[in-house]
């Protein structure tokens, strides 16, 4: 332990005599001489800041155009009604399920009742409905043609864009279980 305390005398002895050298004892009036010559000369001038220059943004339009590199998409003309007697009958009275659109409407399963096969399907509402063939369905006058335990085949008749009605397929598919 003693050499420990020898040590430690003389580190700080050391130390003591470093710091004894910035103790100042003289005349430091040349630095004060200095430092007053500094401050008596006249001040420079700043350059001020160039002004910011603004710039308009540019608003790239053609986001919603079709990208030059895509192949161009061939419109074609469409054809009037083949049939001039197709058109919705407007007199009979609408099925409830015609309310809906046929997107909105699900089938989930099949029901066999006096050899008739009934589609089970699904409204928006969770509601369950029997139909069956020579029902009607969705907003444009879907027409059961065929029910089978997997699939529901449907002609719906639409307006062709030119007062004229075409028929159109459809088919409603078993849902999944979800």
């Amino acid at each position: 332990m003693s050499d420990f305390k020898c040590a430690s005398a003389c580190l700080a002895l050391a130390a003591l005599a470093m710091t004894s050298g910035c103790v100042s004892k003289g005349d430091s009036s040349d630095l004060n001489a200095y430092v007053a010559s500094v401050k008596s000369r006249p001040q420079g001038s700043i350059e001020p800041l160039p002004p910011v220059r603004t710039f308009d943004p540019f608003i790239y339009g053609a986001t919603a155009t079709r990208s030059p590199f895509d192949e161009p998409i061939a419109v074609k003309a469409v054809a009037g009604p083949s049939n001039p007697h197709v058109k919705p009958d407007t007199t009979r009275v609408k099925d409830f399920l015609e309310s809906f659109n046929l997107d909105a409407l699900a089938m989930v399963g099949t029901l066999e009742q006096n050899g008739a096969l009934w589609a089970l399907i699904r409204d928006p509402s969770g509601g369950i409905h029997r139909v069956t063939t020579g029902n009607y369905i969705g907003k444009n006058h879907g027409k059961i043609l065929s029910a089978s335990p997997s699939l529901l085949s449907l002609v719906e008749i639409v307006s062709n864009g030119s007062s004229g009605w075409v028929e159109r397929p459809r088919t409603i598919k078993l849902s999944e279980k979800e």
